[in-house]
């Protein structure tokens, strides 16, 4: 009997679709439907990770909505919180790669489901029998799922649920930055864990407050400092093919060996970093919400910070491996394969 879960995932879930050879969306004939959504990603990926997690998500009563509906219900996640929209379509999304597998979206998603989630739909008891909450930026960027992704943050907050955040910037779906950057600072108020690219953090605003080039240590301590009094005390940033960089701070409860009472504890931020896994890359959609996934699994399992650096990025890695943000998602021992498998660092994340 499956286990109750120990994570909820919430936002958006769409069709990603994916082209048939790289190159502008006006020179591409052809596409392939697959399942996307950086939450339902993350979901899905926790879900193949052994950490079956709820998912809170809106979908169209279309077509698309009930094909999306059984691709989550096929990976074993919970229906309780996958609401249908009578009165809305389900999002789409085209993604289109360069020759290196990176990619660009262009979205439709005026009024569709998922931005039209409503606050309170989650109960009280549900976030009490929680550990973890995540989010990303999307829900965030309009309609009533912003109101309802806040809602959500703060009483789970209250709850006492760890909480992870990825600002996940799409400039496209955004009236304009200043919105996005204040919009995801409320979200980061409440976030223990932060889960972002470099780009993603000097939008925010955390450059200037570096008062440095955005090197990823210094910028990711910059976040750190917002998270004094509040707000994030672990910063996860990734770097493409270079891997990522984590740190932490003292308030971080992994940081436990350096809160000890013997006088030997270090009161600084813990580094890590690790340059990621060489893999035959074919897709890089998803892999960030892979890598998201991989540190959810890796915190709960109680692994330390590096030991979780490492076995994200391997998770990460292997999900581009093929075409789509779900088609080469590994299991934990596979994950760990590659990382026995492979002593050096570089790679696909």
């Amino acid at each position: 009997m499956a286990h109750e879960p120990r994570v909820l995932v919430a936002g958006e879930t769409l069709i990603d679709f994916l082209p048939e050879r790289p190159g502008p969306l006006e020179d591409v004939s052809g596409f392939d439907r697959r399942p996307g959504g950086a939450p339902a990603n993350v979901a899905v990926a926790l879900a193949t990770l052994e950490e079956r997690p709820a998912l809170w998500t809106r979908l169209g009563d279309d077509p698309f909505g009930r094909y999306l509906e059984d691709t989550l219900t096929h990976y074993g996640l919970p229906e309780t919180f996958i609401e249908r929209d009578p009165d809305a379509n389900t999002s789409l999304a085209f993604v289109t790669h360069d020759m290196s597998g990176d990619r660009e979206f262009t979205f439709y998603r005026d009024d569709t489901a998922d931005t039209r989630m409503t606050p309170g739909q989650i109960p009280e008891e549900t976030l009490t029998d929680l550990e973890w909450v995540h989010v990303g930026g999307v829900a965030l960027s309009s309609g009533s799922s912003r109101a309802a992704t806040l809602d959500l943050l703060e009483r789970a907050m209250a709850a006492g649920c760890t909480i992870s955040f990825d600002p996940n910037a799409r400039a496209e779906l955004w009236p304009d930055e200043e919105t996005f950057r204040r919009v995801c600072g409320e979200a980061l108020a409440f976030a223990d864990i932060c889960k972002a690219t470099v780009e993603e953090l000097e939008t925010l605003g955390f450059a200037e407050k570096s008062g440095t080039s955005p090197e990823p240590v210094a910028i990711a301590e910059s976040v750190l400092e917002f998270g004094v009094d509040g707000g994030p005390h672990t910063v996860f940033v990734t770097r493409g093919g270079e891997g990522a960089i984590a740190t932490s701070s003292p308030r971080a409860p992994w940081a436990s060996d350096r809160n000890d009472t013997t006088g030997d504890a270090d009161p600084a931020a813990e580094i890590v970093e690790h340059g990621g896994f060489e893999v035959d890359v074919v897709d890089t959609t998803g892999a960030g919400d892979a890598f998201v996934a991989g540190t959810i699994a890796g915190l709960l399992e109680d692994r330390s910070l590096e030991s979780t650096l490492v076995f994200a990025n391997a998770v990460a890695a292997q999900t581009t491996t093929d075409a789509g943000a779900m088609t080469a998602l590994p299991t934990p021992t596979e994950a760990e394969s590659l990382i026995q498998n492979q002593s050096s660092t570089r790679g696909g994340l």
